[in-house]
């Protein structure tokens, strides 16, 4: 493992060796330091016990599937490390199960190397970018930005990474009304998913923040877009 790549240094954890020296080679001649692993347990381990800017995952692995490395690296582990997955299938199901078990991104193989680097990009200048810090609250929902904490009525909420950077954007904006299209700018710049993408991450986030509690804050607003706000109580003035 190094430290010294200035495009930063991904985990690259897939079993089928070709692809796995194509995609580390291309990388490495864009300036990435980049680690392998050929199975999910060895996956695991090293994304567990080191720092990486991006994991680029497989959803079909030896020994530990995809899923169950996300999940143990969010649940057990404690990673926030952005996990772009790498998957066969195109179904919103599988997206769903995958985001919900911690990834941030989707890639359908086959895929263009040119759109795995400027994926891996994008989740690095976002994971990257300094935001002031401050302390969001709305009703009894609250974010401290700089601890990347998110509690409801005292209860601790755990967020992808994804998820912490959506509920960002609508808490800074809340009670305004946020258009899907300028979400995913801010999200994923010019590299925009595909339309269940939004929808699955949205999922998420309101099955964490709103269903184990008594009254809804994320709102979708019919043709306009997204809201977080406390609709029971009147606006001030």
């Amino acid at each position: 493992m190094r430290r010294d790549d200035p495009a930063g240094l991904i985990l690259v954890v897939e079993d089928n060796r070709n692809l796995s020296e194509m995609v580390g080679e291309y990388l490495e001649s864009k300036g990435f330091g980049v680690d392998y692993a050929g199975d999910g347990m060895d996956g695991y381990r090293l994304a567990a016990d080191n720092s990486y800017d991006v994991i680029v995952l497989d959803l079909m692995l030896p020994r530990l599937d995809g899923l169950e490395v996300c999940r143990r690296l969010r649940n057990e582990a404690k990673k926030s490390t952005p996990v772009l997955m790498l998957t066969a299938r195109d179904t919103l199901n599988d997206k769903v199960n995958g985001l919900e078990a911690g990834a941030d991104d989707y890639l359908v193989k086959p895929f263009a190397i040119q759109e795995l680097e400027a994926r891996v990009r994008a989740l690095i200048r976002r994971d990257r970018r300094q935001v002031s810090a401050e302390v969001l609250k709305v009703a009894d929902l609250v974010l401290d930005t700089a601890s990347l904490r998110v509690t409801r009525a005292g209860t601790e909420i755990a967020l992808s990474p994804i998820g912490l950077r959506l509920l960002t954007i609508l808490m800074r904006e809340s009670p305004r009304v946020v258009t899907r299209r300028d979400i995913e700018r801010e999200i994923w710049g010019d590299g925009l998913p595909d339309s269940d993408t939004l929808r699955s991450h949205l999922y998420n986030l309101r099955k964490a923040v709103d269903r184990p509690f008594d009254r809804p804050l994320l709102h979708t607003v019919q043709t306009a877009g997204y809201r977080i706000a406390d609709l029971d109580t009147p606006p001030a003035g």
